[in-house]
């Protein structure tokens, strides 16, 4: 069932009056993909823009935050911790997680996923200069805990890694 549409088929907010509070958790994640000269600069923190990781860090907070004035049927929600990890795996590839909490009468998981895309995208503005070819790929909730749907626990990647 779409619980964002009403029964004559109309976009609607849920109403989440009478939920229940209870924890809430949402992790989210998203690869991108650069040439290795890129990750290595990264890395280096011989880029030009200062620290490329922390600025996504920043961007990515910042947006789950924010994420009920992009996304127009979400709650804005009071998040009690927001965590993003940034993580080289050479040769190509920066691994981002986002982590959202509250508690809370609806779930967090478009924060999560909105905090690791938008840190995602401002890694590539950051690089953009030095590899436009940067690919941002496999954005995903990983696991999901509160609320009445229960836990949520993605499955493994094909590359076995979660």
């Amino acid at each position: 069932m779409l619980t964002h549409l009403d029964a004559q088929g109309h976009a609607n907010m849920v109403d989440v009056t009478d939920k229940h509070t209870t924890f809430r958790e949402a992790v989210a994640e998203t690869r991108v993909r650069m040439r290795s000269e890129t990750l290595a600069l990264i890395q280096s923190g011989g880029h030009p823009k200062g620290d490329v990781f922390a600025v996504a860090r920043i961007a990515g907070i910042m947006a789950a935050k924010r994420t009920h004035e992009l996304i127009p049927l979400c709650h804005p929600l009071l998040l009690t911790g927001i965590r993003l990890e940034l993580t080289a795996q050479a040769p190509d590839l920066v691994l981002i997680q986002a982590r959202c909490k509250l508690a809370g009468q609806t779930g967090v998981e478009m924060e999560a996923l909105t905090a690791a895309s938008i840190a995602a995208l401002t890694l590539y503005d950051m690089c953009k200069a030095v590899d436009k070819a940067m690919v941002i790929e496999s954005t995903r909730l990983l696991e999901k805990t509160g609320g009445k749907s229960g836990h949520y626990l993605a499955e493994t990647s094909a590359g076995g890694q979660e």
